[in-house]
């Protein structure tokens, strides 16, 4: 290696770790990108240029100190690398796997910016943690010394696990409530594997256990235990559930067979992979016609996974065109490449069926005026409508939060206009004295590094309210 370790980016291209074949990839539901060498991990590495105002850090929601261990990793100091990711990320090799890297960190690289490429800092992230895995170096963050006043923590994703983690270091004693047979909220059931293997998440839930954060599983908030009881029994509560309540369309032939949900689909796929039996309800795309409607990230998930079903075909729909769509350009290619066909500037206006669906009938678009945001808005061609064959038709057009005060009980718990928890957003303190809330049903859907980053910054605020005299001699 050269004398200077780094800003190679000069006399060394940006490489990516290899991806399997389209053609084998496609036949199962392993990750599709293959693991960086020890050799090419610090060769790309090296590639950072150190700049004085790193953008990847400050682009990044946790903002992980990505030039440090990006220089550790390119001198070989990988248990150190791996420490100070771990110092601002409490799920590394999750992040490493999954966040929209070309949107953040690595979408704002400077060399990036002047035309060198990025550097691969995803693919790093990754490696550094699945070596620090396979080298004994993660270890369960029990406390030093255990204090008595308890959390309850009401959802498994990843912001309330990042705030388990955090809690339970600081001795606190946590519990964690989900509605699922499983933690790990939609890294779970929601993200198929060949993004993120299952146990990459598993053994992150079973480190937890064995740090002592309890799990109290197929728990429903609001039918098995009521939210009052939670709050009786912890001195602070956080609420972390995400958001579960799939949009509709309101279009004839909604609701007949072969017409689902996306997360509905995901979940009954990824409960195969599992091993656990499925009433299969038409969540299964062999052999079908399959369309899909959306264009974020949940659509790419449907698509790549009804391939791996064997669909005899996979199309897309999307109502504008691939420039505007928000899902990430990294997975359009990776679908394309698969076999999916991406039908743009084009939207459902409802569904043929008899027993089941048979077709799409499809509206053609045009792009008009931006709107308030900046993006153009679709519209309607007139009399440009067609029917696409369908066998299953996959709503993927995002979510919405469930009405907590109504299910749980609790009319003071104060939500927004759009149905979110209102929390303050610094200290993420909702109406409810001793209640916080995180992620999703906060923020509406969004990253998974975004719950993360709040699940830490709530643990922090509940630490500081638990400090306060008044609740001290209130206990």
């Amino acid at each position: 290696m050269a004398k200077e370790p780094m800003l190679q980016f000069v006399k060394m291209a940006r490489e990516t770790p290899e991806k399997r074949p389209a053609s084998l990839r496609s036949q199962d539901f392993h990750e599709i990108y293959r693991e960086f060498a020890a050799a090419k991990a610090a060769e790309q590495s090296s590639r950072c240029s150190q700049c004085g105002v790193p953008f990847c850090q400050s682009h990044c929601p946790l903002h992980n100190n990505i030039p440090d261990w990006l220089r550790l990793t390119a001198t070989g100091r990988l248990q150190e690398a791996y420490e100070i990711s771990q110092a601002t990320n409490t799920f590394p090799e999750i992040c490493g796997r999954i966040c929209p890297q070309d949107r953040l960190c690595e979408g704002n690289c400077v060399i990036e910016q002047s035309g060198h490429g990025t550097v691969t800092i995803g693919a790093v992230e990754k490696y550094i943690t699945d070596t620090a895995w396979e080298n004994g170096w993660v270890v369960p963050g029990k406390p030093a010394y255990e204090r008595s006043e308890s959390v309850g923590i009401i959802g498994a994703g990843p912001g309330g696990l990042a705030a388990a983690d955090a809690l339970r270091r600081a001795g606190l004693q946590v519990t964690v409530y989900d509605r699922y047979d499983r933690a790990g909220g939609l890294l779970t059931y929601g993200i198929p594997g060949f993004k993120l293997e299952k146990d990459v998440v598993a053994r992150r839930v079973e480190q937890l256990e064995q740090a002592g954060v309890q799990f109290v599983l197929n728990c429903n908030v609001g039918e098995d235990l009521s939210f009052d009881a939670i709050r009786g029994q912890h001195d602070a509560v956080l609420i972390a559930t995400g958001v579960y309540k799939q949009r509709d369309l309101a279009a004839p032939g909604v609701g007949s067979a072969g017409v689902v949900q996306a997360l509905s689909y995901l979940t009954a796929s990824n409960r195969r992979s599992f091993g656990d039996e499925v009433d299969d309800d038409g969540l299964d795309a062999k052999g079908k016609r399959v369309v899909v409607i959306g264009g974020g990230d949940t659509a790419m998930d449907c698509v790549r996974t009804a391939i791996r079903q064997g669909a005899t075909s996979v199309k897309c729909l999307y109502r504008r065109d691939r420039a505007n769509m928000p899902g990430s350009q990294r997975e359009v290619a990776n679908a394309e490449e698969e076999g999916v066909e991406f039908v743009w500037l084009s939207a459902p206006r409802g569904f043929i069926a008899g027993d089941a669906v048979e077709g799409v009938i499809v509206q053609k678009m045009r792009l008009g005026e931006p709107d308030a945001t900046g993006r153009q808005m679709p519209e309607i061609i007139e009399g440009a409508d067609y029917v696409e064959p369908a066998d299953l038709a996959i709503m993927a057009l995002g979510f919405e939060p469930e009405d907590l005060p109504t299910l749980w009980g609790v009319p003071e718990l104060a939500v927004t206009r759009w149905g979110t928890i209102k929390a303050d957003f610094r200290t993420h303190a909702t109406s409810l004295p001793g209640v916080y809330a995180v992620g999703d049903i906060v923020r509406g859907a969004s990253l998974v590094v975004w719950a993360i980053r709040d699940g830490r910054d709530a643990a922090q605020s509940i630490l500081d309210y638990l400090a306060q005299p008044a609740v001290v001699a209130a206990e």
